[in-house]
């Protein structure tokens, strides 16, 4: 696998990347000059070496001498990397399927921000040594924001610079009062995993919310929803409340898993709130109905599968901790591979036993070319948006700005405005 696309699987990958992906590179300003990395080809393997293989930038270099690639130095190519940014974001945006949105939302001129978090070990390390807290755009898949801490920086969304018409979707790590209260504050929107009992709610009248009551009302598989409220800096901030009950098959699972991780001592009101998946929003259901909230909801897990990959990626490697551009570079690439990697077991899964599209084959009947056939010149057909990644005004902030909340805790911190 630490090879895998950068040395045996390359000719693979080069016909899974978007058509226009060497010349993007010059484009975006990650080829500028072709002095010791001759090509964007080479570029890209060195880059795939580094960060998808897990090697320091010195193990790479010389990886790539005894390969014959490139003789470069690590300070060289860390530049190479830190250059590479917008290149990376727009391959990301060629590989990536655009979600179904749901109906009446797609022009709404929002910004929708997956956020997330995950730990970085770097080799030789006993224990975790960094966290990584990162925002990606969809549908474009951009990485607008990447901080690393300390492992005891905790997620938050107080951590989030935000700005109004963001929409940030989150997980129950980030179902925090204080947290979406800053996002609210800041003119931005949340849809949010409910944490329940962690959570408190107050119902219109301004008392505890009965949410086992509230939940047990719910017909069949039918969503409800309810006008709450909830405390933050001696204020009340209205919310809304979308739930939906779970098929016993999945509620069974949740079970389960709870038991494994707590044991058995788990309160009963615990186990019966695993029947039901709830999201919390400050969008009103005027502007997003309950169905359409669980289906953005749904939209942040389409890509679940990459998040996994990334995840497991983020978790080995040498992360640019000193320095903004090289890490979101870093990261971007991690989310490349992660791309990669899913759409060529995709492949292997369903499309053909041996792992991969045979180019200029008939299309089954029934199988779109873009979903089951490459074009026959080799790349994905999807045209990556280099205009957009490179456009003029983009800045990286290393400093705090002054609607950020203080980070103590944060070595460094990239914005992509």
């Amino acid at each position: 696998m630490r090879d895998q696309l950068a040395v045996s699987d390359w000719e693979l990958v080069k016909a899974l990347l978007p058509a226009d992906w060497q010349a993007a590179a010059r484009h975006c300003g990650a080829l500028r000059r072709c002095r010791q990395v001759d090509s964007a080809e080479t570029l890209l393997r060195l880059i795939f070496l580094h960060v998808a293989g897990g090697l320091s930038l010195r193990q790479t270099v010389v990886r790539a001498k005894v390969l014959g690639w490139a003789t470069l130095s690590d300070v060289a190519l860390l530049k190479r990397l830190r250059a590479s940014g917008n290149w990376l974001e727009s391959l990301c945006w060629g590989l990536w399927r655009e979600p179904v949105w749901p109906e009446g939302l797609a022009g709404s001129g929002r910004r929708w921000r997956i956020v997330d978090a995950s730990t970085v070990q770097e080799p030789g390390a006993v224990g975790i040594d960094w966290r990584v807290h990162y925002v990606v755009q969809l549908p474009s898949l951009a990485c607008d924001f990447v901080s690393v801490t300390g492992v005891r920086g905790g997620e938050t969304l107080c951590r989030i610079p935000v700005r109004a018409g963001d929409v940030l979707l989150a997980d129950r790590g980030y179902s925090h009062r204080a947290g979406v209260a800053w996002v609210l504050a800041q003119g931005g929107e949340v849809i949010v995993r409910h944490q329940g009992a962690n959570f408190p709610l107050l119902d219109r009248h301004g008392q505890a919310l009965d949410l086992l009551a509230a939940l047990r009302g719910l017909r069949h598989h039918q969503p409800g929803t309810w006008p709450v409220r909830f405390e933050a800096e001696s204020r009340a901030r209205p919310v809304w409340l979308h739930a939906v009950r779970k098929s016993a098959v999945a509620a069974q699972q949740t079970r389960e898993e709870l038991r494994r991780e707590r044991g058995q001592g788990l309160q009963a009101a615990t186990l019966e709130l695993a029947e039901y998946v709830m999201v919390l929003t400050s969008l009103h259901p005027q502007a997003a109905t309950a169905l359409q909230v669980l289906a953005l909801y749904r939209g942040r897990w389409q890509i679940e599968l990459v998040f996994k990959r990334l995840k497991s990626l983020l978790g080995v490697g040498e992360l640019a901790k000193d320095d903004a551009d090289s890490a979101r570079a870093w990261l971007q690439a991690k989310l490349l591979t992660a791309l990669l990697l899913e759409r060529l077991e995709r492949e292997a899964g369903f499309f053909s036993p041996w792992g991969y599209p045979l180019l200029g084959t008939v299309a089954l009947a029934g199988v779109s070319r873009g979903a089951g056939q490459l074009p026959a010149g080799g790349g994905s057909g999807a045209a990556a948006p280099t205009t957009r990644a490179s456009r003029p005004g983009n800045r990286t902030k290393l400093a705090r700005t002054a609607q950020e909340p203080p980070e103590p805790d944060a070595t460094i911190s990239y914005t992509h405005k």
